[in-house]
């Protein structure tokens, strides 16, 4: 049986006990880092600073989604601070082949976000080159909204793309996902399922985390 990932979205944690939310967090497979500038999402998130935290609070792999204008100016001090995985939207850079493989010059894990109204095929050729492609199943810029169910059906369109071309890449989910949600996505295909408030308004993370993976 496949392992499921869980990544829990740090936007939802309280952040005035950070280090306790994630000391609770021991069952999850990476952090969650949902970067946003105020210009391509109309949210305003954390910056360097934040992430450097987070970074001396867990040994866990963080996950970076830029949600932002200009992504090729983070690569690099992110890459500095110890990130594991960044992921962008097409839709900001003129040149995605060349960011995905700024990305891996630093040794790290390079993805592509889709909005839901962004088809799977507008990623083409660039296939090939991603380690993962991340899902949105809610419009991006805020936490707590409901998923949006064309999700599943483009979820299910990467993996068989994955499996007739023999690819690699990963497929992550970001968005609405619950228990309920969950289930689908995993049917799927999805390997990595981010989830926020659904998590941190538990009372229980780690059996949450359970209950996404299915188990």
């Amino acid at each position: 049986m496949k392992h499921i990932q869980i990544a829990p979205s740090i936007l939802s944690a309280d952040f005035s006990h950070l280090a306790d939310e994630i000391s609770a967090l021991k069952s999850a497979d990476t952090i969650h880092l949902d970067i946003m500038d105020g210009h391509y999402v109309p949210n305003l998130s954390f910056g360097y600073p934040i992430v450097r935290c987070i970074r001396k609070l867990t040994d866990k792999p963080l996950d970076a989604h830029l949600m932002v204008t200009n992504p090729e100016t983070y690569i690099e001090p992110l890459a500095k601070i110890g990130i594991q995985w960044i992921s962008f939207h097409q839709d900001t850079v003129f040149h995605s082949h060349r960011l995905v493989h700024q990305i891996k010059s630093f040794g790290i894990k390079a993805g592509v976000a889709l909005n839901p109204g962004t088809p799977v095929n507008t990623l083409g050729a660039i296939l090939p080159d991603l380690d993962f492609v991340l899902v949105m199943s809610v419009n991006p810029g805020y936490s707590a909204q409901k998923f949006i169910p064309n999700a599943i059906d483009k979820v299910h369109e990467l993996n068989a793309a994955r499996d007739r071309d023999a690819l690699n890449f990963l497929i992550e989910v970001d968005g609405g996902v619950t228990g309920e949600t969950a289930e689908f996505l995993r049917a799927g295909g999805a390997d990595i399922l981010v989830s926020a408030s659904y998590i941190f308004s538990s009372d229980d993370y780690s059996k949450t985390i359970e209950i996404l993976r299915g188990n």
